[in-house]
């Protein structure tokens, strides 16, 4: 262990060290802190996105559209794919961002038996704040390390989710 702080993880691994010496609990430390971060960090992006009456499977449809480009418009087959949810899932969401006026589902004008998924004026107004309130719990976490470091440990975990997407082929 290197000479910062204790956390938790830490205390975890020490108890096994004690009564199972054997084991190498060093991926037990990584995915540790990784789940916790993921927690910690997830419940501050809801309360980040509360204010806007959103939560993060909303924010994710929402921004998705954004991210999209002009005219912020998909098919939910195609958010449902990058969103990696099933179609009753999606549309779970979908029914409650589009009662919310954020979203609105047409006929798709190319194919008559398809959907169109877009946003509202009011749905890009509210993911434009939305995205800069998240932006701004995420920096406010990192500032706990300067931008080498951000920068390498973004390296590190593109890697190790790389590695990890690779192996569970």
């Amino acid at each position: 262990m290197s000479a910062q702080r204790k956390d938790a993880v830490d205390a975890i691994t020490e108890q096994w060290a004690g009564v199972r010496p054997d084991l190498d609990t060093r991926a037990m430390e990584v995915f540790g802190r990784i789940y916790r971060l993921s927690r910690t960090m997830g419940d501050r992006m809801e309360k980040a996105y509360a204010p806007y009456g959103i939560g993060r499977g909303e924010f994710d449809v929402l921004a998705t559209l954004r991210r999209s480009g002009e005219p912020y418009a998909l098919s939910p087959r195609q958010l449902s794919a990058t969103l990696m949810l099933t179609t009753g899932g999606m549309t779970g969401r979908l029914d409650k961002l589009e009662r919310a006026g954020l979203l609105r589902r047409s006929p798709d004008p190319h194919d008559r038996r398809a959907l169109q998924v877009t946003l509202t004026e009011k749905g890009l107004a509210v993911i434009d704040e939305a995205v800069g309130a998240g932006l701004a719990v995420q920096t406010e976490a990192l500032s706990t390390m300067n931008d080498e470091q951000a920068g390498q440990l973004a390296d590190l975990l593109r890697e190790l989710l790389a590695g990890t997407l690779e192996a569970g082929q």
